[in-house]
């Protein structure tokens, strides 16, 4: 196995012995996000060097992840995408709680050959390529936002996930928020009724594609773009500037998130499309799920713990996989909330 594959495939492995976990020696086992699958990867492998417990995390896609949390079949779950109301009527277990774990930036990434530098593409011209209605990679439209650049006579490929994907839900979230006719018709959610377009599944499928495909366009996780070395386009911001996805620039998607926070304390909230200068415009939190009455107190205290370490450990090494971090005042916030948590011996 190469280092790309073992890097990329689900850590349900990860962990030391539980020699040294407590008493009841049991793992806690999540499922969800693949958008965040390296940063909880890279955080199961530091815990379990620190304290033996194993974290078996499934990277199966948000929509199975938030399914498999609903029918308490895993401890946690992992999602891009907000639970919706009816979602969590549904669950099983009660109440859920959303805890932001990071932020991290949705890239568009083509294949357009004879093209060498960075596309501009700005939300309502992606719109119009999603809904069909931009078809070839000379359109006006794309021209006039590149200018200087020969373009080619070349169909449009589009791509997109076929799974239940956070991915999905953060770029359709986007296209939502800067285009009426896409907000009206497909909307946001998990899984989509395309309008046009090839399917895969996960980001490799999506990146598969658009990869083998001449003329094709996808969307993946920034750390994958970067891990694979798959190009970006730029996309302009509310503020009208031409911005990459990059770690600074998701960041500075956070920056209001303090003020949506004071209307919203439950963390189900969208930031994408912000206003302010160096923002990525497609940026989104990730979430861990977590029952308030846990079916399993003694998990639940483990989870607890975990998630106490990664909010005071964790957050320092999420730049090196090009995620940006939450914001001090929201951890504080966050660990407070955690005793929200009905765990053993609480």
């Amino acid at each position: 196995m190469n280092a790309r594959v073992s890097r990329l495939v689900g850590f349900a492995a990860v962990g030391v012995s539980l020699a040294a976990a407590p008493a009841f020696g049991q793992d806690l086992t999540g499922a969800g996000s693949s958008f965040a699958r390296p940063i909880y990867q890279k955080w199961a492998d530091m815990y379990a060097a620190k304290t033996g417990v194993k974290i078996n995390y499934q990277s199966v896609g948000s929509g199975a992840g938030i399914k498999q949390l609903s029918e308490q079949v895993v401890d946690f779950g992992a999602s891009d995408g907000p639970m919706t109301d009816e979602q969590l009527a549904a669950a099983k277990g009660g109440a859920i709680l959303h805890f932001p774990t990071v932020l991290g930036g949705v890239s568009i990434t083509y294949n357009v050959p004879q093209v060498k530098q960075p596309l501009k593409i700005t939300g309502p011209v992606l719109a119009e390529i999603y809904l069909g209605k931009i078809t070839k990679w000379n359109d006006r439209a794309i021209a006039a936002l590149n200018p200087g650049v020969a373009l080619p006579n070349l169909d449009i490929a589009v791509t997109h996930r076929t799974d239940g994907s956070g991915t999905t839900y953060i770029f359709t979230d986007y296209l939502s928020a800067v285009s009426p006719e896409w907000a009206k018709g497909p909307s946001r959610a998990q899984v989509i009724n395309w309008p046009v377009g090839l399917g895969g599944k996960g980001s490799e499928g999506v990146s598969g594609l658009v990869q083998q495909t001449p003329g094709a366009i996808g969307y993946v996780e920034l750390s994958y773009a970067k891990q694979n070395k798959l190009p970006s386009a730029l996309i302009r911001n509310a503020a009208g500037e031409w911005v990459t996805p990059t770690l600074e620039s998701v960041t500075a998607a956070a920056a209001g998130a303090a003020a949506k926070l004071r209307a919203n304390t439950d963390y189900r909230i969208s930031i994408v499309n912000p206003p302010g200068k160096g923002v990525y415009p497609i940026s989104s939190f990730t979430w861990i799920l977590v029952y308030t009455h846990p079916h399993n107190p003694a998990k639940g205290k483990m989870l607890v713990d975990f998630l106490r370490w990664a909010y005071s450990n964790g957050e320092s090494v999420a730049g090196s996989l090009d995620y940006a971090p939450l914001p001090t005042s929201m951890i504080k916030a966050l660990n407070r909330r955690l005793s929200d948590v009905r765990v053993a011996g609480n």
